[in-house]
């Protein structure tokens, strides 16, 4: 059974499309990336510590990172068996996931990846849709 995905993702969220037997199905995958990332409003937390240890910009940084790992090893867990992979989205997202998809062996089944601006879930899906059944 053929399994085509197309994904649109930015570091919010996802819309993945998987396709098999001409049939779509759309998943979101939401990162909560909204609740790491909140101003302080503290000035103390903006002095970084003489000593050359982490500021708390640096401890915020590694959250982000650490977050975003885990929501790219999220989509990867749900498009690992996809025999082809299309990929759109805006900003840096597209990239990073493709990177993340190369370190899992998955780089040689990515069709494609291209720039977007921000779009509805009907819109993505009909994209999807239209990159791989017409």
């Amino acid at each position: 059974m053929k399994k085509e995905v197309g994904l649109w993702v930015d570091h919010r969220k996802a819309v993945i499309v998987t396709i098999k037997n001409g049939v779509a199905a759309s998943r979101e995958l939401v990162s909560n990336m909204e609740k790491l990332v909140q101003p302080s409003s503290s000035t103390d937390s903006k002095l970084s510590d003489v000593s050359g240890g982490s500021n708390e910009e640096d401890i915020q940084d590694r959250k982000f990172g650490d977050h975003l790992n885990q929501y790219y090893d999220g989509i990867i867990s749900l498009i690992r068996d996809a025999e082809s992979i299309w990929i759109f989205g805006p900003g840096e997202a597209k990239a990073e996931l493709e990177n993340r998809l190369k370190k899992a062996e998955l780089g040689a089944r990515i069709v494609g990846i291209y720039p977007v601006d921000k779009m509805t879930t009907p819109q993505i899906i009909a994209r999807i849709q239209s990159h791989y059944l017409l």
